[in-house]
């Protein structure tokens, strides 16, 4: 528990100094980090590291380009989505790469 916490405070701090640098390229691991923050409110429904346990799809381990697509559409109002229309429009476009590149890096079960 504490070390989930402590994961937690680290990759907020680390989100925060990603998101303070508005226009730049962020390094590989700031960008991992910052994917990686913005993801554990994404395990509410899609389960830990994106391996939904239910009959939400999982979304770790599938291709970036797959994840990103589908996370522009929704943004965008398209797309065959029950409530990820409505998440998708509180992420810039640069949080939504950083998800997609952080999912599809974790390696699927």
């Amino acid at each position: 528990m504490f070390s989930r916490i402590f994961r937690l405070l680290l990759l907020g701090a680390s989100l925060g100094l990603a998101l303070s640098i508005a226009g730049t390229v962020l390094p590989a691991q700031a960008q991992e980090s910052a994917g990686m923050a913005l993801g554990d409110s994404c395990t509410a429904c899609h389960g830990i590291d994106g391996q939904s346990q239910g009959s939400i799809p999982s979304i770790g381990g599938v291709d970036r380009t797959t994840l990103l697509n589908a996370l522009v559409a929704f943004k965008a109002g398209k797309g065959d989505a029950t409530i990820m229309n409505r998440i998708a429009r509180g992420y810039t476009d640069a949080e939504l790469a950083a998800l997609a590149d952080y999912f599809s890096s974790v390696k699927s079960k």
